[in-house]
């Protein structure tokens, strides 16, 4: 057996001691992520501040672009770090029998491909959030890597705790992303939260650009100390527990699309089932997979497995009765007659919860056809789709370290000049 192609298959605690090709491997990837993330702080900092002096019509336009270029630079980041240092593929499979399902049609049409048949993008939703089960720290860097073959890396948001904003460089970097700080206390977090997203929402159909908001049900990883959690939850509710999974918590998830579903006639609820090679049943992820053994040790999963389901959240997903128009604060500032409600009847808390278990119990079934089978394809007709994680084009490079600024430059100086005339 080749220690180097299954090493990854073998607990991180008793794997052979580190090589110094791996500590070398640790430096190089340091020093490049490091200044790739500093390149594109240093962006924001530079031309996303001083637009805060100029006049609203022509900042908030130019203070978008530069949001959206710096984030999708980050997003680009992402990829080459993993195509450099930590080379792996999305696996992607497709619902095509039951809820969720893509149509023949659709599936026929998602895989983008160049001359020689490799993947270049997905035809996935424009405007969605994206759950998944939670497995592994990386799995937010794979989602993001996910988004970049949809061209929504540019427009993704996401939870994080408050106290991450002030983390050197990258945290002050996710200021400028609009990510949603949250302070982890559901009763002060949810009117802010439902206040952010109905934004988001609002700007997103106004410009026309694509929004992918990602979350994770479940809140935290599969682990030694969160199981026995959710085995307490379940026998709360008296129904049986996960087995590869923790049981989802549903409010965070609910209070989202009751927000963005008003602002967004065609949002998607995008829901993956995630799973990593080398894994075995009943084991635990986060014992093969860490962002260090990953892009530091340069031990990375040889493919993600993603099985996408795909839900219209207007006519699929019971979020109940929510306004068709939002009362939230306009994108210019002035505030609306009516507060924004985020109060929701208990009867229809208590129907999506039962459909996102629902949900949660497929891909328990899902988790366990990968285990058995190596694939969460159940049929030859639909294919795998194999997405090597790799840029589409070298001079993206270039965006990766965020030199993206003559664009956004071009773009102030076409806005300048349309104001004037």
């Amino acid at each position: 057996m080749s220690m180097r192609r299954d090493v990854h298959a073998i607990e991180i605690a008793h794997r052979p001691p580190r090589t110094w090709g791996q500590i070398i491997h640790t430096i190089v990837f340091s020093l490049v992520f490091d200044f790739g993330c500093l390149m594109i702080h240093t962006s924001q900092l530079i031309f996303l501040l001083p637009l805060r002096l100029l006049p609203f019509s022509l900042s908030d336009s130019l203070s978008e672009t530069g949001i959206r270029l710096s984030k999708g630079a980050f997003g680009t980041l992402l990829v080459l770090m993993s195509q450099w240092f930590a080379p792996s593929r999305l696996v992607v499979t497709l619902e095509h029998d039951g809820p969720g399902a893509f149509s023949p049609a659709q599936i026929d049409e998602i895989a983008v491909r160049d001359e020689d048949g490799r993947v270049l993008g997905l035809n996935l939703p424009r405007k969605s959030i994206l759950i998944a089960n939670h497995q592994v720290y990386a799995d937010w860097w794979y989602a993001w890597c996910l988004t970049y073959f949809m061209h929504t890396h540019r427009d993704v948001y996401i939870v994080l705790k408050k106290s991450l904003r002030w983390i050197p460089v990258i945290g002050w970097g996710m200021q400028f992303f609009n990510f949603i700080f949250l302070a982890r206390s559901w009763a002060s977090d949810r009117l802010y939260l439902a206040k952010q997203l109905a934004l988001l929402g609002r700007r997103a159909q106004e410009h026309d650009t694509p929004l992918t908001f990602i979350l994770y049900p479940e809140g935290t990883l599969v682990s030694p100390d969160t199981r026995p959690t959710s085995k307490k939850y379940a026998d709360k509710l008296g129904i049986s527990d996960m087995n590869y999974s923790l049981l989802p918590r549903s409010t965070g998830l609910h209070y989202s699309l009751r927000a963005l579903s008003p602002c967004v006639p065609t949002l998607q609820l995008l829901d993956i089932t995630v799973a990593y090679p080398g894994v075995p049943p009943m084991g635990y992820g986060q014992s093969y997979y860490t962002l260090q053994s990953i892009f530091l040790d340069g031990v990375p999963p040889p493919a993600v497995h993603m099985h996408i389901r795909r839900f219209d959240v207007t006519t699929d997903v019971p979020i109940g009765n929510v306004p068709r128009s939002h009362s939230g604060t306009p994108l210019d500032g002035t505030p609306r007659r009516k507060a924004l409600e985020v109060d929701v009847p208990e009867h229809e808390r208590q129907a999506f919860d039962l459909w996102l278990r629902d949900r949660w119990t497929e891909k328990d079934q899902l988790m366990q056809r990968f285990h058995d089978t190596g694939s969460f394809s159940s049929r030859d007709e639909y294919p795998e789709i194999d997405v090597p994680l790799q840029l589409r084009h070298k001079r993206e490079v270039l965006d990766a370290f965020g030199f993206f600024i003559p664009v956004l430059v071009r773009y102030a100086w076409n806005r300048l000049q349309r104001i004037v005339r």
